[in-house]
């Protein structure tokens, strides 16, 4: 469900449309953060999530700078928040370390969504990451649930296979291939290749962390918004992950061969 209305939103709308989505999952995405790792916490901790919306959007201002300003000031800001709503000074530097790796985690990756969109060529990254991750999931659900022997790291995700993760990665060639013949002429086959590697595998991982960061937690879901699917940070891990490799990917490699 969620990755059909990014798709929409990434082909219909404006740059702004588009952070004015990314906006709303980061603040849903880091609420079920807060809600995970410190539930007692969740209620005061939900203006750092208002305010991580508001940082996805700092991209569409000036040259980056305003979002390097912003990430300082959540820093700042969770420091003296911290320091004056003092609950248990023995898991005051866990708490501090949660929320501040929880705006790299989720905000300062996902703004790299808005600088993609932004390039000359940014709708067709964006399909690019959105039908890689599509396909690659789908792909490794269906070749692991029929051919999984194996599994691939059993102490984060029991249910993942080897099998599985090779499926995605052709599942994920699939979906670049698709991309480059409908949306994305600009695209070299090399360029489709190496793509569908780096967002496949760097997608893989980003499933594998939020997996790690549930288990560390005790929970299954990150939420409950989307039914049987959990919660947003669910459906966005891979994308996390892949956001910064595919925009960094875009602007220096892309074309050099």
């Amino acid at each position: 469900m969620l990755l059909p209305v990014l798709a929409l939103t990434i082909v219909k709308g404006t740059p702004w449309h588009f952070a004015l989505l990314m906006s709303l999952f980061c603040v849903i995405a880091l609420h079920e953060f807060f809600t995970m790792a410190l539930p007692e916490r969740k209620g005061e901790l939900l203006p750092f999530a208002l305010y991580g919306g508001v940082a996805v959007f700092t991209p569409l201002f000036a040259d980056g700078r305003l979002f390097i300003m912003s990430a300082a000031l959540f820093f700042l800001l969770a420091a003296f928040h911290f320091l004056f709503r003092l609950h248990d000074i023995t898991k005051a530097g866990r708490e501090v370390a949660l929320v501040c790796a929880a705006f790299l985690y989720i905000p300062f990756l996902l703004a790299h969504l808005t600088m993609v969109r932004l390039l000359p060529q940014g709708v067709g990254w964006l399909l690019l990451i959105a039908f890689i991750v599509m396909a690659g999931d789908s792909a490794a659900y269906y070749v692991g649930s029929a051919f999984g022997k194996h599994r691939l790291y059993p102490a984060v995700s029991p249910k993942k296979s080897i099998e599985g993760a090779l499926g995605g990665l052709v599942g994920s060639f699939c979906g670049a291939m698709l991309v480059k013949h409908a949306f994305f002429a600009q695209l070299s086959y090399a360029d489709v290749l190496i793509t569908a590697l780096l967002i496949g595998i760097t997608g893989q991982i980003g499933d594998l962390f939020e997996s790690l960061l549930k288990r560390s937690f005790g929970v299954k879901d990150s939420g409950t918004i989307i039914p049987g699917h959990g919660g947003v940070l669910d459906r966005l891990d891979s994308i996390l992950f892949a956001a910064p490799v595919t925009y960094y990917y875009a602007c220096y490699l892309f074309g050099r061969f």
